[in-house]
């Protein structure tokens, strides 16, 4: 089996504010447990903000306010680390497999965005 990601080049906007050429199709899929622990992450960490954004409403003190943004920072961070795990245990593995240096470069860029 050939590990291809399809890219959609036409942009159109969809209502989670991504355009088609930024959505990428993976050539596996991926199990509902690593998503839906992903997506508990995500919600988690996007409560956080709101309630860090009801701290700035309510004109809370600076230092919480700089010290829960920390915490939602973390929270997205490990998430992130969850997602390249996932990736390579998955994605890369199978790319090395069938010697795609295309897909093992695409990792090292977003490793690199991902780190910034």
């Amino acid at each position: 089996m050939e590990h291809t990601e399809k890219e959609q080049m036409t942009p159109h906007s969809h209502e989670d504010g991504l355009e088609d050429h930024q959505l990428k199709h993976h050539g596996h899929v991926h199990s509902q447990q690593e998503k839906k622990a992903v997506i508990n992450r995500l919600s988690k960490a996007i409560g956080h903000l709101e309630s860090v954004k009801r701290m700035v409403e309510k004109d809370a003190d600076c230092s919480d306010v700089l010290i829960q943004l920390a915490a939602v920072r973390s929270a997205i961070n490990n998430t992130g680390k969850v997602v390249l795990k996932n990736h390579m245990n998955h994605c890369i593995v199978e790319a090395v497999e069938e010697n795609d240096l295309e897909a093992i470069e695409r990792l090292n860029q977003a490793i690199d965005k991902f780190m910034k």
